[in-house]
């Protein structure tokens, strides 16, 4: 049947325009709806997701970047503009490529107004670095890539890697700091190398880090977060976190930490290779005012020692060690560990009794796990390949129960486990009553069933550069009987490069205890005296003589430094250290150790 025309005409014009207006109506309704849809959009959508639903939308406008002269900062104006959110202060963070912080370029602020200032204070009272500058910085703010050639050649590393578990504990952590570490390691992470983000909150107090962490976190899949009811500490939170691991490898690390593009691979690399090599990465430097990123090219990796305090502490690669190699950035044996970012095979950790859960909050579990990892069957390594930067603060802003000495007693549970014969020189340290350090059989009884090696083995084999305190030719107070002053200074990082003192003779070691060693150096633990032609310095002990090589005669009393052949004395007002002509009828230039050897010094 034919239609009218008329028909014909009109069904012609409806097929036109009904398209017309359904695309009018659509448009219109895409540009009301479009900002929202854009604020709400996902990473399962291809972009990443702001900082969180918690904050506002803000204007930017009070944030104005440019390069300094160098051209290596950022300048941010103060927010006269009310650039503030909903919570404890957390600002949107920017997110174009040549934003505030962008490739680890420090922020610096520009004349703060009062109302800036007192939130940049309350950022350091609350987190000990400034979270206020944090704020300012995407939390997937980009940085520079700090791996040596050698480690991005094809096929360096193995291509069936395991799996980790990462575990980050933290407590009333900075909302933009934590932020950061979680999408940094999921950024710079191969996807199926990451099995689980497991963040353990240690009982925190601030509302951020709850229903708002729980929220923000439910849109990433392998993030799973677990509390604490009550305060556990560090140590326990770790073992807590531990738990939930099902990878066969867990990497721990601390909640203000960021990794670099390539972190992770040669962590697990070194893992697949030997399932005993407990491996860490290269720990760069976040500045705590600037979050300006820090980082140095592999020839400048040190390596992890400690004192007889059994405190922790860095130091070059020894020869011993370099001659191993043929190149810097392969992995490097260490003695001890820093303890905050490492991996490590389940299995073998807790073979290894994971840590001791007799130690409280934080402390010593480091060179716990560093002793036991070697004695014990394994290797502990520094692994150049992979940098991860870190906020040292130069505080806890946390605080504990008072009344008890956490660090000492943990450190006297780990002397008398694993240091046999040497806990001696620790205890000679802190004093010989030990007070209740708790039940360390099951600890005794660990090192026993998997049959490690004795600490003098450790000190042979693995750490021989350590000074033992029982090798020194004397040691005790230095005294000069004719002003009854004794040679006297703490040995602190930042009492090194300082003039030696004197002060009156007290007999009880602390700052006026120093040892003599077989080659000549007077010392205590890694700072020597040390003269250039000016002060007596201490100095980072470097094992070379030179400017901290003396001759310590017993007969006469004097102690000539070996390059100048200049005599140590004390200037007539009795109250500084000189250098002069030796003159053993001089009075001022007689020293006496308290405790004497003759039998241990270095045979010609």
């Amino acid at each position: 049947m034919i239609l009218p025309r008329r028909y014909r005409t009109t069904i012609c014009k409806l097929l036109i325009a009904i398209p017309i207006l359904w695309l009018i109506v659509m448009m219109f309704f895409y540009t009301d709806k479009k900002p929202k849809e854009d604020s709400s959009k996902s990473e399962a959508s291809g972009r990443k997701p702001h900082a969180g639903a918690r904050i506002q939308e803000i204007s930017n406008e009070g944030i104005k970047s440019h390069n300094s002269e160098d051209g290596d900062s950022s300048d941010v104006k103060s927010d006269k503009v009310d650039s503030e959110v909903e919570g404890p202060g957390v600002l949107i963070p920017p997110r174009g490529s040549d934003g505030p912080g962008e490739m680890g370029k420090p922020v610096k602020i520009d004349s703060p107004d009062k109302s800036t200032k007192e939130k940049i204070d309350k950022g350091w009272q609350d987190n000990a670095f400034n979270q206020y500058v944090s704020d300012k910085i995407s939390v997937h703010r980009s940085l520079p890539d700090p791996r040596d050639d050698w480690c991005k050649a094809e096929s360096r590393f193995l291509t069936d890697l395991p799996a980790t578990s990462v575990v980050v504990c933290f407590h009333n952590e900075a909302w933009s700091v934590l932020l950061r570490t979680v999408h940094s390691i999921l950024d710079r992470s191969p996807p199926h190398l990451i099995d689980q983000i497991i963040l353990v909150d240690d009982s925190s107090t601030m509302d951020h880090v709850k229903d708002e962490l729980d929220v923000y976190m439910a849109q990433y899949p392998k993030v799973k977060i677990v509390r604490a009811p009550e305060r556990v500490g560090l140590i326990r939170a770790r073992l807590m976190g531990a738990r939930y691991v099902k990878a066969p490898v867990i990497t721990y690390l601390d909640s203000h930490c960021e990794c670099t593009e390539g972190w992770l691979e040669p962590l697990l690399d070194r893992i697949a290779r030997n399932k005993t090599n407990v491996v860490c990465p290269v720990i760069d430097v976040i500045d705590d005012d600037t979050l300006e990123y820090h980082y140095r090219d592999s020839g400048g990796v040190n390596v992890g020692g400690f004192d007889w305090n059994l405190q922790f502490n860095w130091h070059a690669v020894p020869d011993h060690e370099k001659k191993r190699h043929s190149h810097s950035a392969e992995a490097v044996r260490s003695p001890t560990m820093a303890g905050g970012l490492f991996s490590i095979d389940r299995e073998f950790f807790e073979r290894l009794g994971t840590y001791d859960s007799g130690f409280d909050i934080w402390g010593g579990e480091n060179l716990e796990l560093s002793f036991k990892t070697w004695m014990c069957g394994g290797t502990l390594e520094i692994v150049p390949c992979s940098h991860v930067g870190h906020i040292f603060r130069k505080r806890s802003p946390y605080k504990w129960r008072s009344g008890v000495n956490v660090l000492r007693r943990n450190s006297i549970r780990l002397a008398e486990v694993w240091l046999d014969d040497y806990k001696k020189y620790y205890y000679d340290r802190i004093g010989h009553d030990l007070g209740d350090f708790g039940d360390i059989s099951s600890r005794t009884k660990l090192r026993n069933d998997l049959q490690c090696k004795s600490f003098q083995w450790y000190l042979d084999e693995i750490y021989p550069e350590l000074f033992i305190p029982g090798e020194a030719v004397a040691s005790g107070e230095i005294r000069n009987d004719w002003s009854n002053q004794c040679v006297d200074s703490a040995a602190k990082r930042e009492d090194l490069h300082k003039a030696v003192g004197l002060w009156p003779c007290h007999n009880q070691g602390g700052n006026q205890y120093w040892m003599l060693s077989k080659q000549g150096e007077i010392r205590r633990d890694e700072a020597c005296l040390d003269y250039a032609g000016s002060d007596v310095i201490l100095y980072p002990c470097h094992g070379s003589k030179g400017n901290q090589y003396w001759l310590y005669n017993h007969h006469d009393l004097t102690l000539k430094h070996g390059s100048s052949r200049r005599c140590l004395a004390i200037n007539a007002k009795k109250d500084k250290l000189l250098m002069e002509d030796c003159n053993k009828e001089n009075p001022r230039q007689r020293w006496k150790f308290l405790n004497y050897d003759h039998t241990k010094e270095e045979k010609s």
